[in-house]
């Protein structure tokens, strides 16, 4: 039981470590989610949640090297 308290508990940090690439992710997958329920057709958003998803890591890189 602790394993699995302890892999939370890194997992809690992970996203928390740094909350905007993790909210980003989150809104992508829901718009997304929200796109497939209003009838866009599958290969659509599986095309758009891809780039989606490589954009949000790109744009959290960036913003991460400029920090430095």
């Amino acid at each position: 039981m602790s394993v699995l308290k302890d892999v939370l508990l890194e997992l809690r940090k992970m996203f928390l470590a740094d909350a905007r690439l993790s909210l980003a992710v989150l809104a992508l997958a829901l718009g997304i989610a929200a796109m497939a329920r209003a009838g866009v057709a599958e290969a659509i958003c599986q095309a758009l949640l891809v780039l989606g998803a490589i954009a949000v890591l790109v744009a959290s890189v960036r913003a991460a090297a400029r920090r430095r």
